[in-house]
């Protein structure tokens, strides 16, 4: 158990009052699209809250929760491929059932492979739950991943896996929350137990777990992509890394939080959807606000629901095709003297979440200073100011300089000598062949305020390319 998990425990009393008022707002921010959210499903949930603040069986519940970092005993049927005895850096994961129009599995996982390169899937897994209760279908879609990818099964790249029946939780006589018909509660319950058991089987088989859904399209070298976001943020506290903003598609754990998430998924199996779930175990673990990055690198491919196949023309317009480009950001520490506007805090600017720093009027000589934790030899620099909603809070008259030998002074970080690397112009800054220039590791990325300005100052982003050492 991690020593940051014990820090973000509550008392087991606040802990259930939390979840059950989080279920609550949730379903007063749920917007038009959720139109099953009812007046009568919230004053449901805010009866069934107040019922439950006080529930001891709820706080021993959280206590077994909170406590056990061990999966559930469960025996799986190995359908094909077995894991390796060695972990990996990331497993994929997904679950499939019997769909009445259209079946996109092998299309998926098509995807999954043509989209890696070999290098990639040496550090990497997929798992296939076929969580179908119907035996020949299971039988029929195995051998079909068998023929078709034969290699990857014998190369350990791919493990297909079955939960028997008899080891659901009861999928009759259900809450009927949300005033959903029994049989969309059974299908969402059910779902929510197929995803736990599959997070359950993936516990120990890597250091990271990926979920994806049955129906999507890759983009090119996600892994590479991900891997480089997770470099980014090393040191830092996360629970949940997002790659995609629709559904259960495209988000990222670390594998040793998995046996929690399983338990939590079937605690509160027949309450609510499992994408709303996650919201609530996110939050719980104490990451307050979505973390999620782009472009994203997944998009939702399938045309018909697995729901009684209905038409499910959802697409995410942030999805990028080839998105090997996104920047390094090797970890670093900000430090800036320009006053900050409530809790756009500099960190913000460092990422490609869709945040920002915002900054009162910046005078003359302030700065931004980007300190890496170990000096890395630059490629390519790219940094934005302001946006299109507020193009008046762009740098009007900046420069960058690249430094040295860093030192603690007071509060802050400095390096020792500088050089300049160029200005901004119209609030934008790029240079390209930085090595070619520089030929040394740099420790400091300093923007510097040339003019004072009136307007405030967003930095919307500040992306990174750094030389990469070879194998």
């Amino acid at each position: 158990m991690r020593c940051y998990w014990k820090r973000s425990l509550m008392t087991l009393g606040s802990l259930s009052l939390v979840f059950l008022l989080l279920l609550f707002v949730s379903l007063g921010l749920r917007t038009e699209e959720d139109s099953f959210a009812t007046e009568e499903s919230r004053r449901w949930a805010r009866e069934v809250a107040m019922r439950q603040i006080y529930s001891e069986r709820n706080g021993e519940n959280f206590r077994e929760l909170w406590n056990s970092s061990l999966p559930i005993n469960i025996s799986y049927s190995h359908l094909a491929g077995f894991p390796n005895h060695k972990k990996k850096y990331l497993t994929v994961g997904l679950s499939s059932v019997k769909r009445k129009r259209g079946n996109y599995l092998l299309e998926t996982l098509k995807s999954i492979f043509e989209q890696s390169s070999n290098e990639e899937l040496k550090e990497m897994v997929v798992v296939v739950h076929l969580a179908d209760f119907d035996q020949a279908w299971n039988s029929k879609v195995v051998k079909d991943i068998s023929r078709k990818f034969s290699h990857h099964v014998l190369s350990g790249h791919l493990i297909v896996i079955h939960a028997p029946q008899e080891h659901y939780p009861p999928l009759q006589g259900l809450k009927q929350n949300f005033n959903d018909a029994p049989d969309r509660v059974q299908f969402r319950s059910k779902q929510n137990a197929d995803y736990a058991f599959l997070l359950n089987f993936c516990a120990n088989l890597s250091r990271y777990y990926l979920m994806l859904e049955d129906d999507i399209h890759c983009s090119k070298s996600f892994f590479t992509a991900i891997k480089k976001v997770l470099t980014s943020r090393e040191g830092s506290y996360w629970v949940t890394l997002e790659f995609s903003k629709l559904g259960y598609i495209g988000k990222l754990y670390q594998s040793s939080d998995l046996p929690r998430l399983a338990q939590f998924l079937l605690m509160f199996y027949q309450e609510m959807p499992c994408d709303w779930l996650l919201v609530h175990f996110r939050v719980l673990l104490t990451q307050k606000d979505v973390i999620r990055f782009k472009p994203s690198l997944f998009q939702h491919n399938g045309f018909y629901s697995s729901f009684l196949g209905t038409a499910n023309r959802l697409k995410d317009d942030d999805f990028e095709e080839d998105s090997i480009d996104l920047p390094d950001n090797p970890p670093a520490t900000i430090y800036t003297n320009i006053s900050t506007f409530e809790n756009y805090n500099p960190s913000k600017a460092y990422s490609n979440v869709g945040e920002y720093f915002w900054g009162k009027s910046p005078s003359v000589g302030d700065y931004f200073t980007i300190v890496f934790v170990k000096p890395v030899e630059l490629t390519r620099l790219r940094i934005q100011s302001g946006t299109e909603e507020r193009q008046s809070d762009m740098l009007q008259a900046g420069e960058v300089e690249l430094g040295e030998d860093p030192a603690r002074i007071k509060e802050t970080v400095e390096c020792s000598s500088y050089v300049k690397l160029g200005r901004f112009e119209n609030g934008q800054f790029e240079s390209k062949d930085i090595d070619k220039k520089i030929h040394s590791a740099v420790s400091c990325i300093k923007i510097v305020v040339t003019e004072s300005q009136k307007e405030w100052l967003i930095i919307r982003s500040t992306s990174i390319w750094t030389k990469q050492s070879k194998a």
